[in-house]
């Protein structure tokens, strides 16, 4: 037992250093063996998604093997592959960090409890997240409905100092064999894409940590005033490597701390969005329904479109509904595989009022798109959006693209940098978009700029109107 292997299970997790079930691992002295499995819930993620978890891959392998250890990738059910390596190596433990969705938690529920049958030591690490979903709640023992009492609750939390790097993973006496990961084809449903959005991505720990460092350093100080102006390096970008676990929740908190210690001005707003992120899982833990259903009852009444097929659809979906602040975003959605915050409310109240169009249309849209997709995030914001999820703000807001457009884009910089139609000479990016879409759509840069396919005045209020007959 004393030297038999410990596998570690990588999932959104790929990272060495911050590693709860790394970490632990190591400090036994015994042999390491880490291992990502590509199972169903790999095999069912969205194209961005996917293409983006499949180069954080390739980069942790590459880091292991520069610590003189090395990454096994195996496919199939994750409780196969485990037993199957365990025959394989003598292994006496696996551990894994924990992923809060309700399909990675019936899966790693049933994986524990046949491990244990089998008398394998079997644990789940945290990580992924500051608090625990389950640790926080209010005075009354419930879990909160509103970010901003979950805030206050929080805000003054002692946070545990991120874990250094192991510095020494032991190998055990020989390796399993491995699949290679290029047979997975994790590009294959980017297609033509997968070389642009390629361009615009921070892949692996180091980057992140270097992302990090140059927004606390560079950034952070004007967060809070400049944050949503989408035109702007302001933000930090940080989505992509948390949402893989190339950079951890820990390692931000203490660096924005860090910065508001020493007076940055914006570092305390940039905390609140850590936080942010937290409340999405602890909304998802308390309340799983919020990822295929209204979080609010009563929404299943409200008249929402689910034609997806419909030609609105098809125009927000490709940027060309002649709103200038949506069709800049979802264009620099398929060049970069990132979009603003700002603007993703702008697309999604869009989509939801404007279009009346419901909002799993969106949420689906995004889950295959976004390089930075994650399941509690994307889906609350989507329902916040919609009117149907945890916002304090009543739900019949309805947010005027045009008048967003003029108050955070002033001179333009963001249309010019994504639209290319009617301009002499578009920016790159711009003709870029023109060469990530689906060949499908046959569009060119030399086409005319498309009319607005709503008037915002009526589409806002169709909207109202329909909220005003609301039944619930």
């Amino acid at each position: 037992m004393s030297t038999s292997p410990i596998i570690v299970w990588h999932r959104r997790d790929l990272r060495l250093s911050d590693h709860p079930a790394l970490h632990a691992a190591c400090e036994t002295g015994r042999p390491v063996i880490p291992v990502f499995i590509r199972d169903e819930a790999v095999d069912a993620l969205g194209a961005a998604p996917k293409f983006r978890l499949g180069l954080g891959i390739e980069h942790l392998a590459k880091t292991y093997a520069d610590a003189g250890s090395a990454l096994i990738c195996r496919s199939g059910p994750a409780l196969d592959v485990l037993q199957a390596l365990i025959r394989e190596t003598g292994a006496t433990a696996v551990y894994w960090s924990r992923l809060y969705d309700p399909v990675s938690v019936a899966r790693d529920t049933d994986i524990k409890a046949d491990l244990k049958t089998a008398n394998v030591d079997a644990r789940s690490f945290g990580g992924h997240l500051l608090f625990e979903p389950w640790d926080v709640a209010n005075g009354s023992g419930s879990f909160y409905r509103v970010y901003s009492p979950y805030w206050k609750a929080v805000m003054n939390r002692d946070v545990a100092a991120p874990l250094p790097r192991p510095a020494r993973i032991a190998a055990p006496e020989s390796w399993p064999a491995s699949e290679a990961l290029g047979d997975w084809g994790m590009a294959s449903a980017m297609r033509r894409g997968a070389d642009i959005v390629r361009q615009h991505l921070c892949v692996g720990e180091d980057a992140a940590q270097e992302r990090l460092a140059q927004f606390v350093e560079n950034r952070i100080g004007a967060y809070k005033a400049r944050r949503d102006f989408p035109a702007e390096p302001a933000t930090s970008h940080l989505s992509e490597n948390l949402t893989v676990g190339e950079i951890t929740p820990y390692q931000c908190w203490h660096a924005g701390m860090r910065a508001r210690e020493e007076g940055a001005a914006g570092a305390e707003h940039f905390l609140k969005e850590v936080v942010w992120r937290e409340f999405a899982y602890h909304l998802m833990h308390h309340t799983p329904e919020i990822l295929t259903e209204n979080w609010k009852p009563g929404w299943d009444a409200f008249p929402w479109s689910e034609d997806e097929e419909h030609p609105h659809v098809l125009a927000w979906k490709q940027g060309r509904t002649g709103e200038r602040f949506v069709d800049t975003a979802m264009r620099e959605m398929y060049v970069t595989g990132h979009m603003h915050n700002r603007a993703r409310m702008i697309v999604a109240s869009y989509l939801t009022k404007h279009l009346m169009t419901h909002w799993k249309i969106g949420l689906a849209w995004f889950e295959d798109c976004l390089i930075d997709w994650d399941p509690a995030s994307n889906a609350m914001g989507w329902q916040w959006a919609a009117g149907s999820g945890p916002d304090a703000a009543p739900y019949f807001r309805v947010f005027n693209p045009a008048t967003q457009l003029e108050k955070f884009d002033p001179m333009g910089a963001y249309q010019r940098r994504w639209i290319a139609e009617g301009v002499a000479t578009p920016h790159q990016d711009a003709v870029s978009y023109f060469d990530a879409i689906p060949k499908s759509w046959n569009l060119s840069a030399t086409d005319r700029y498309p009319r607005p396919v709503v008037a915002l005045d009526e589409g806002r209020k169709r909207a109202l109107a329909a909220y005003e007959a609301r039944t619930f």
